[in-house]
């Protein structure tokens, strides 16, 4: 009975360590003062992740994702997950760790509020239409219907095609760096051709123009 009563109060002081974070993230963010201040501090912190994110935001290699752009609370959220080691990556993991909560979340404002360049390259208008229509039938009800995602859910529009087709075949493919994530069973069905598609269509979104103009 000790043991369970133990484990019980272990379990809620991890939750409510790990809520924290976010707790003082949201508090941040209700206040526009705060959020310039917090932009302001981290564009002074940025010099790393714009090595290969991009001053802007917008990454200089194709396999890494744009953080021009990004929903707020998701990068500070993936910041912390990388710090905690909930995600790895040899890059990200490591930095994430030197870097303190409050300046996780400087940088996750500062890059969420950058313009995401439209991509430059050329697009196959079939490849394009059917990787919509894929996406109106899969990823809709989470990333939205422009991909601008939510809160909790990443911005797809405007990310690099390799970097997509890159995410999306790990999540197939069950890439253990990837467990625990509801992505696992959505991408499961996707053939190569329907991760090149969506692929094809969420990077050239952010040229697309909204419907009725």
């Amino acid at each position: 009975m000790r043991t369970l009563i133990f484990l019980g109060s272990l379990m809620l002081t991890l939750v409510a360590r790990a809520e924290e974070p976010m707790e003082r993230f949201r508090y941040l963010m209700a206040d526009p003062a705060r959020q310039a201040q917090a932009y302001a501090a981290g564009q002074e912190r940025i010099v790393l992740c714009g090595y290969c994110h991009g001053e802007d935001g917008n990454s200089k290699r194709p396999h890494i994702p744009n953080l021009a752009g990004q929903n707020p609370a998701y990068l500070f959220q993936s910041f912390e997950r990388f710090a905690n080691g909930q995600r790895s990556d040899f890059v990200m993991s490591r930095l994430a760790a030197t870097l303190t909560p409050d300046e996780r979340a400087n940088i996750a404002v500062y890059f969420s509020q950058q313009a995401v360049r439209p991509s430059t390259e050329p697009v196959d208008p079939a490849l394009m239409a059917a990787g919509q229509a894929l996406y109106q039938r899969t990823c809709v009800s989470c990333h939205g219907e422009r991909a601008q995602g939510l809160e909790q859910m990443p911005r797809l529009a405007g990310q690099p095609a390799h970097y997509l087709r890159h995410a999306l075949t790990g999540f197939r493919d069950k890439d253990p760096r990837r467990s625990g994530s509801v992505m696992m069973s959505i991408a499961e069905p996707l053939s190569d051709a329907d991760i090149a598609s969506l692929a094809a269509y969420l990077q050239a979104l952010t040229q697309v123009p909204e419907q009725g103009t």
